[in-house]
């Protein structure tokens, strides 16, 4: 069991799904937690009912407004002075957009996959690198998928894809460049994971029982391993895997 008692942890996302699973995988390391969610303050606040209240935090924001972003960073830091460790989780995923849709939906999506899955966390990582550098170092770790690494199963989600493959890229570009500054930064490439918004996908393309066939271990990844795994890099306890994409697939998709 890894610990990270007085670490203080920023999560996106973190009313439901992965965000849920790794705020409270958090929690039980003893970290102390900044939860972030859009409109669900009820899913935070069930996320991170076992985290005492004196280690946990809730604050809302739209990461379609860039001024939201920038209040949650100022909000976030402000708790405990400082942020150990920054984990962009939070994600659009449409199953609209594609390429036979019409102009006005893939305008409308590739729209919103940039600015919630692009240029959102590019913003939070820039007020987390900044402020890393004044504090000797942090860690950043950015929430991918497979999508980005093989391309999608349904074509409706080619935005979704692109976008994940493009803060994926700004995380190594972090990674390589202040590494010397003792900034580390990961990518986790989750692939289909027990999450409402997986379920509702796997019904585009021929049902749960069809996608759970193709998987090597038969199974769907838990978010609960997502939880486990940010609690270990949230530790630092690895500086040389710093730059690496992580797969959990259940060896699906080996590269």
């Amino acid at each position: 069991m890894f610990e990270l008692t007085g670490r203080t942890i920023l999560v996106t996302g973190a009313s439901k799904g992965i965000g849920a699973a790794i705020v409270e995988a958090l929690g039980a390391a003893d970290a102390h937690v900044v939860a972030h969610f859009g409109s669900d303050r009820s899913g935070a606040e069930a996320a991170t009912a076992r985290i005492p209240r004196d280690r946990v935090k809730l604050i809302g924001a739209d990461l379609a407004d860039p001024k939201a972003i920038d209040k949650l960073w100022r909000e976030a830091v402000a708790w405990r002075g400082r942020i150990d460790v920054l984990v962009n989780n939070a994600a659009v995923m449409r199953l609209e957009g594609g390429i036979e849709d019409s102009d006005a939906v893939w305008d409308r999506v590739w729209a919103e996959a940039l600015q919630v899955n692009v240029l959102a966390p590019a913003r939070l990582m820039r007020h987390a690198v900044r402020h890393y550098l004044e504090h000797q170092g942090g860690i950043l770790v950015t929430l991918s998928s497979w999508a980005a690494q093989r391309g999608p199963g349904n074509p409706a989600l080619i935005a979704y894809a692109a976008s994940k493959g493009a803060v994926l890229s700004a995380t190594k570009a972090i990674a390589r460049n202040y590494a010397k500054k003792n900034i580390l930064a990961f990518g986790v490439t989750p692939g289909v994971v027990r999450t409402r918004l997986s379920e509702q996908a796997s019904a585009a393309t021929g049902g749960e029982a069809a996608v759970t066939a193709t998987l090597a271990m038969g199974e769907w990844v838990p978010p609960s391993d997502l939880g486990s795994l940010i609690v270990f890099l949230s530790t630092g306890a690895c500086r040389h895997l710093s730059g690496a994409t992580l797969d959990v697939n259940g060896a699906t998709y080996i590269r």
